[in-house]
């Protein structure tokens, strides 16, 4: 989908979000792509920023109604289960962290199965650090180009090496071709992300007011140190 907004003196158009969590998440992998995204919540808006084309209803999900653990940080309470979202019911866009609980070995099930249903209608798929390492558990990476947290980037790739996925180590974020499937590097890359993929929802003036607001020296999707640091190159 190319955004176009929704034209002078047409409202704004709703876009669904769901966030999807899981115990030992990294709460920054999400609440900090929020931080800018949040702005697009029709509750959080504010009188020195317009009305933006574009408005995101926001779900969280997660295994169990139960609130869920992360790595750092108070516990976050979810809206939804997993195995709750109908089927014919789609997302427009989904963002999936990272974290301990990212490991293949404890990923919940019922995550990999609700992002293997809404996969195919959604119209973007953002990751943020280990989370592309839950997409590639749910296939959606073969033959696509990727990144992931720096410090775990050799055992990613290693543990993918059947799907073809070409992982980039000098990557801030990758951006597919297509912009379907966004992925970024370890947490705080996440805002990164989110900046950039502002730019391409709303448009570059609307992102950087928003930017400003909340003061991020955003990074560009090649402009990342750790891949030298980490001997990755």
């Amino acid at each position: 989908m190319v955004y176009t907004g929704a034209g002078k003196g047409a409202s704004p158009t709703t876009l669904s979000l769901a966030i999807c969590l899981f115990d030992q998440v990294t709460a920054l992998d999400y609440q900090g792509p929020l931080e800018l995204l949040g702005f697009l919540d029709p509750k959080n808006a504010k009188p020195d920023v317009p009305t933006p084309p574009y408005l995101l209803d926001i779900t969280y999900l997660a295994r169990s109604l139960e609130p869920v653990t992360a790595t750092a940080g108070p516990r976050a309470l979810v809206d939804r289960t997993y195995d709750e979202v109908a089927d014919g019911e789609q997302f427009d866009l989904i963002l999936v962290p990272g974290g301990l609980g990212a490991r293949p070995e404890r990923v919940p099930p019922s995550l990999l199965e609700f992002l293997k249903r809404q996969a195919p209608g959604a119209t973007h798929i953002l990751s943020v650090c280990t989370g592309s390492w839950i997409l590639a558990g749910a296939g959606l990476l073969r033959g696509k180009k990727a990144t992931t947290n720096k410090s775990v980037f050799k055992s990613v790739m290693e543990n993918t090496r059947e799907q073809e996925i070409t992982w980039i180590p000098k990557a801030r974020f990758v951006v597919n071709d297509d912009k379907k499937i966004w992925t970024s590097s370890g947490v705080t890359a996440g805002m990164d992300m989110a900046n950039a993929f502002l730019e391409y929802l709303v448009g570059k003036e609307a992102a950087l007011r928003i930017r400003g607001i909340v003061e991020l020296s955003a990074k560009e999707e090649g402009d990342d140190e750790f891949a030298e640091y980490y001997h990755l190159l």
